[in-house]
């Protein structure tokens, strides 16, 4: 299958790197360059923030935990599919307007703008935040490209990982936001063909649910959403797994999307495509994860990572499987490639810019957050290169990340009237500081450490707004406008 596969993927890479030349000379500024200028329709917007959103974990790390453990994992859809529409339906048009309003291009510019931070540490530590998780969430994606690279083409890994990693620095350094979303788009389309037409072929190639219910006793795998193995699975391994809904209000790639929308207006009709595509993608993943039991009954030590790789070769002529494989590619690159944009976003805005060099022109700004890009590309590269990382759990402590950072804080930006700077810096560092010291104390098999993180900024935030609430009647103006201008 090499040299058809080589072929399809050749031709992907060529279509993702002209359209970053396409939108080079469309960035006229840093607004164009970070955020479109504020630009893009429905189809764009819901695509590139669902591609961006899931990335080779859909593809590779959660049918590798269905694989594994069974349905009881698919909690961790149940909880993206509630976390993904809330996030659209009240996040998403208040923060539209509020980043226009407060001209802000970056999250750690709006949490500066919005709370009128005078000493600037809410805008300067949350863009730290993002670097770090950022650079981890980068890293995963590569891993997953090497593990691609390395199965279909037998190649080392630490090449495989260097390959993926230079076409998706090249778009992103080149096109900015543009060449982003719309290779996103592209991306979106095939990542969701392929997992509708790949595991139907499969669950009738296999010969239906028996086999299927077969290899899962086999394995002592249970298709009950309530059971692991023999056992009934206890109420916080559910909230724990449910959890993963949580980060979506902290995710500054998808945050970004919402930012960068043509209008408020446009919103009922992104919701509906954007949700219609989640649905449609995770179920496909959890059918994979469990069809893959029947199909390859003996896989292990990560290799139930790479389910549905072997699943494509199998079942399918060469030509198409490269299609159907470039898909994998599509998920991972979609991502990455919103994570590089939004550190180096930060890195151009939150540091350059606010901290470096105030007077920087639009075209100086742009070249910094192109060096910025390759800064932290290289960064996430040499994270990457140990094979023993798994993407499940390099996505799981970034995805917590955010979500324990931002995502009360965000909540509480757009929605509460009375909280102040020192109340949102306070819950950003607590919920951060709970979260690693949970991950680092190994509490994560108790309870996923975005769940803690979470409560604690919240609570954090309530506290500090009893003591010190926001009074600015400059602030209340402002909020009260953005209430109405978002219905």
């Amino acid at each position: 299958m090499n040299l058809p596969i080589l072929v399809m993927f050749g031709i992907y890479f060529a279509v993702m790197l002209l359209i970053g030349f396409y939108f080079y000379k469309k960035n006229d500024n840093i607004n164009d360059y970070l955020l479109g200028g504020r630009s893009l329709g429905s189809w764009v917007t819901a695509f590139s923030a669902q591609a961006s959103d899931m990335s080779g974990w859909l593809l590779m790390g959660l049918p590798g935990a269905l694989y594994l453990m069974g349905m009881n994992q698919s909690w961790i859809a149940i909880g993206l599919v509630i976390g993904t529409y809330v996030n659209w339906k009240l996040v998403a048009p208040r923060l539209r307007v509020y980043t226009e309003k407060t001209s802000s291009l970056t999250l750690p510019d709006f949490l500066g703008a919005r709370f009128k931070d005078p000493t600037g540490l809410l805008r300067t530590i949350s863009a730290i935040i993002i670097l770090i998780f950022f650079t981890l969430y980068s890293s995963s994606g590569i891993v997953a490209t090497g593990k691609l690279f390395e199965s279909l083409f037998n190649m080392d890994y630490k090449l495989a990982v260097f390959v993926g990693a230079i076409v998706m620095i090249g778009y992103t350094f080149l096109g900015g936001y543009l060449a982003v979303c719309w290779t996103d788009l592209i991306q979106g389309a095939l990542m969701v063909i392929a997992i509708i037409i790949v595991p139907v072929v499969a669950f009738f190639t296999v010969g239906g649910f028996e086999p299927i219910s077969a290899a899962a006793a086999a394995k002592n795998v249970s298709f009950n959403l309530f059971k692991e193995g023999s056992s009934y699975v206890s109420i916080l391994v559910i909230i724990s797994t449910m959890a993963w809904g949580l980060g979506y209000f902290g995710q500054p790639h998808i945050l970004a999307r919402f930012m960068g929308i043509r209008s408020v207006k446009d919103f009922p009709k992104t919701i509906r495509i954007a949700m219609i595509w989640v649905v449609i993608s995770l179920a496909g993943a959890v059918a994979i994860g469990l069809i893959g039991m029947a199909m390859f009954p003996d896989l292990s030590g990560g290799e139930e990572e790479k389910v549905f790789i072997y699943m494509i070769t199998k079942l399918f002529n060469p030509w198409i499987g490269g299609i159907l494989l470039a898909a994998i590619l599509a998920a991972i690159m979609s991502t990455i490639d919103s994570q590089l944009l939004v550190s180096s976003s930060s890195l151009t805005e939150d540091f350059y810019k606010h901290l470096i060099n105030k007077k920087a022109g639009e075209k100086e700004l742009m070249w910094v957050g192109r060096i910025c890009v390759l800064i932290i590309s290289v960064v996430s590269l040499l994270l990457a290169m140990n094979p023993g990382n798994t993407i499940l759990n390099l996505v799981a402590y970034a995805w917590g990340g955010f979500g324990a950072a931002f995502g009360p804080v965000i909540i509480m930006a757009l929605f509460s009237k009375k909280t102040s700077w020192q109340s949102a810096l306070a819950g950003m560092i607590t919920g951060t500081l709970v979260l690693v010291v949970w991950k680092q104390m190994g509490l994560g098999s108790l309870m996923y450490e975005i769940v803690p993180g979470f409560v604690a900024n919240f609570v954090v935030i309530l506290l500090i707004n009893i003591k010190f609430p926001c009074k600015s009647n400059v602030i209340h103006k402002q909020f009260d406008e953005v209430v109405k201008e978002s219905k």
